[in-house]
Formats: structure tokens, sequence, C-alpha cells
């Protein structure tokens, strides 16, 4: 199978779509009427069509990858950030871990349908629930092409409907994958509406987008806090968001010192642009002095630029004394914020106040210490002896992840296939009439 082309520049940029209204409205139909056949499409069909999108992604490699160069080129033309380029960019290792998502995602088991909690009623009625697809999935996010991937692969094995809607810098990488998409669901035999990718990058299709809840049955906005905010602020359907990824990391006193090295090094060094980078390290105080030296010299080898409290400063000298706004802040670059605390008690207190409920971990060799850790701090994450950068649907095993959820309704944390389903009650009689 030859894999479709991907558009020129010029198309994506003026793609013949008339007016946007009436082309959402198309693009809510069509998800709103595949939607429905999804429900009877069986774990085979799904797995089919995931496999012969990855079969057409191989076979469109290249083309693929040389529409991430003119993205990636036109990124830097027009100023982008560092961050941003590197989630925009696409390499071979990154196509390879696409493709394994895939795989990885056809080999989960299925949820639809599953049963559970099934009980017998003093009646003779027996009461379960079942899960079941949410519907029409609209996603909205920026810079990173492989999230068109995983969330049509994601959706498609939850039994949804997906209409995605890219970042304008993406747009290239977006239509070339969004062909290896269509190519998939042909073979299989499903609907074409399963997995739209929105063809115009006029911002106005993004409002009407999150305006249709006669179609769309949940927005998931994948990007920075003001896309968030304003996705938040006008949905008329229900949102799965988070705003920020102000993650810490809390060295505890009985800390092993080759496991806090580790630790804190990867999870601010690994990647700069991804929500699970820790941006605010916590040291205990008993452990300042000897340690802090050590990993500055291991950020400066990253060239990371410190900020620190009083406490920090004193004990390393030239760093950039941390403002209020530093603890709130998630750099998405090599900047880390470091506080020097007395205890786990204000530890948990900083966290409590500052972190955005998205990922943090304690390192220490105190089992007590670990449980209180798990137990209070309040984010979707919380993790012992762990970089952060674990955060995240595939290191989970969830194959991939439609994003990571901060809130508590519906879902949290990482949200894979569980999280794109809902549960009905089912109930089973053999002819029972209430009395």
């Amino acid at each position: 199978m030859t894999a479709q082309a991907p558009r020129s520049d010029q198309d994506l940029a003026t793609p013949d779509i008339g007016d946007v209204d009436a082309y959402m409205q198309r693009l809510g139909q069509g998800a709103r009427e595949a939607a429905t056949r999804m429900r009877r499409v069986d774990t085979a069909a799904k797995n089919a069509a995931l496999l012969a999108m990855a079969e057409s992604l191989e076979q469109a490699r290249s083309e693929v990858l040389a529409a991430n160069a003119r993205d990636l080129a036109r990124g830097r033309e027009s100023g982008l950030d560092s961050a941003l380029l590197d989630r925009l960019a696409l390499d071979d290792t990154r196509l390879d871990a696409m493709l394994d998502g895939l795989a990885q995602v056809a080999s989960l088991p299925d949820p639809v349908g599953e049963i559970d909690g099934l009980r017998s009623r003093p009646s003779g009625i027996q009461v379960g629930q079942m899960r079941v697809p949410l519907g029409v999935i609209g996603i909205i996010y920026e810079s990173r092409p492989n999230v068109t991937l995983e969330a049509a692969s994601l959706c498609l094995k939850s039994g949804n409907a997906a209409i995605l809607r890219g970042g304008s810098e993406a747009r290239e990488t977006n239509a070339a994958i969004a062909s290896c998409i269509r190519a998939g669901l042909a073979r299989a035999c499903l609907p074409e509406g399963a997995v739209q990718v929105v063809a115009t990058t006029d911002r106005a299709a993004v409002g009407h987008l999150i305006s249709m809840p006669e179609y769309v049955d949940v927005i998931i906005p994948r990007g920075g806090k003001s896309l968030i905010e304003r996705i938040t602020r006008e949905a008329r359907v229900p949102v799965i968001k988070h705003l920020d990824g102000v993650c810490h990391v809390y060295i505890e006193a009985s800390a092993d010192r080759d496991k806090a090295l580790a630790i804190a090094v990867n999870a601010k060094t690994h990647r700069y642009g991804t929500c699970n980078t820790m941006e605010t390290l916590l040291v205990d105080a008993s452990l300042a002095d000897a340690l802090l030296p050590t990993l500055a010299v291991a950020y400066g080898e990253h060239d990371v630029e410190l900020r620190g409290c009083e406490r920090t400063r004193a004990i390393l000298g030239d760093v950039t004394a941390a403002s209020e706004a530093d603890w709130h802040t998630e750099y998405l670059a090599p900047v880390l914020a470091i506080r020097v605390v007395d205890g786990i008690e204000e530890a948990m207190a900083h966290i409590e106040r500052y972190g955005s409920r998205h990922t943090d971990a304690i390192v220490t060799e105190h089992y007590g210490l670990a449980r209180r850790f798990l137990a209070e701090v309040d984010s979707s994450s919380v993790m012992v002896n762990a970089s952060t950068r674990f955060a995240d649907g595939f290191e989970y095993g969830l194959g991939a992840e439609i994003g990571i959820s901060t809130d508590r309704l519906h879902a949290r944390g990482p949200v894979g296939l569980e999280g794109l389903t809902t549960r009905k009650y089912v109930v089973l009689g053999d002819g029972q009439v209430r009395r």
C-alpha cells in the first residue's frame, strides 16, 4: 500500500474548505455518525486499523520526516522558542516510538463492553456497570505532531470518534500523519469520520469545535496555559485538562545520595519542554551542604540556570535569587528553582502552595515518610524514588496518553483507554417486574 503524499505547504496554508462554520459542522456530523457506528465495531477491527496505520506510517516515514523538516524550518524562521521546537521535532527515534505506541495500544485489552460489579438484588435482577465510549472527543493541541497519532489510536481503541485540531506550526507534519490514519481506517473498513484532522489553521475552527455540544461530548486541550485557559473559559462541552506542570522533587534527609543525584538530574535535564519535567527541587537542610554543590556541578554540565532561596545561595554562592514568581513557574527550559527546607512538613507545604497537582516525587529511604508523602500530596501522580519524567502514559503501560489531567473528574493523571470511556448501568433479569 502506498501512503498518500502530504499536500503542499500552499495547500495547507489555504485549504479549500469553504466557510469555516459549515466545514466544522460537517466534521461534527461525520464524527457523530462515526461514533454511532463505532459502538458496534469489535476489538479485532479496531486493532486491524491500528496496525494498518502503523504500516502506512512506516511506508511514509521519509515523507513524514520531510514534512516535519519543513515545519521546523518555518518555526525557526518565525522565532519559535527552543522548547516548542523540541516538541515539534520528529526523528527516526521518535517515529519508532510512535510506531511502538500503536503496537502497544493494539495489544492492550479493550475496555469497551467490560461489565463489572455485577451483583444480585432481592428482586432477582442482576445489576452491574458496563464500560462504554464517551462518544465524540475533540482534541486541541500545539506543537507535538506525535499527539495526532497517539490521540487517534487511543480514541479509536476505546470506541470513540475524534476530531483533532493541531497547531499551525505542525501543519505539514500533521497532514502527512493524517494521510496514514485515513489509510489505516480504510483498510480496516472503519468509517472515515472516526478520526478527522481539521484541515484549516483558521483559529475560528477552535471556537466552533468547543461550541458544538450536539456533536462533541468532551474536549481535551493539550498545550500552553493560555490555550487551556481559553478552552476552559469558552467551551460549551466538558473539558479534561491540566494548566501547568510545576513538578517537584523533594530529597528527604534519609535519601540515598546516588539515587538522589540521579533522580534530580534526570527529572530536570532528560527533556526540558515536557509537562513532567521537574521545575523546583526541594532539599532537606540536613543534606544541603553536602549535596547541593555536587548537584550544581551536574546541572552546570547541562547549562541549567539555577535560582535559589537564601539558604541555597549561601551554600552555592553565585546563584540568582529565586523570586516568588519562580516557585509558581513552569519554565519548560533549562532553568531550575531550588529551595532548602526543614523536613517533610515544610516540603509538603511548599508543594501544596505552589504545585500544580501534576507530578511530585520524594527521594527517601524512610518507609513511613514515603507513605505520608504518597497519602498527603494531592497530585495526579505521586512518586517515591523515581524521576518525575515517568509520569507518562507510555511509561505507565497505557500505550500512549491523550494527555495528563490534573482534574478530579472525570479522569486524573495520564488519560489512556479507560479514561476515554464512561460507565452505564446494565440490568439482567428473567421476567422480573417491580412489586
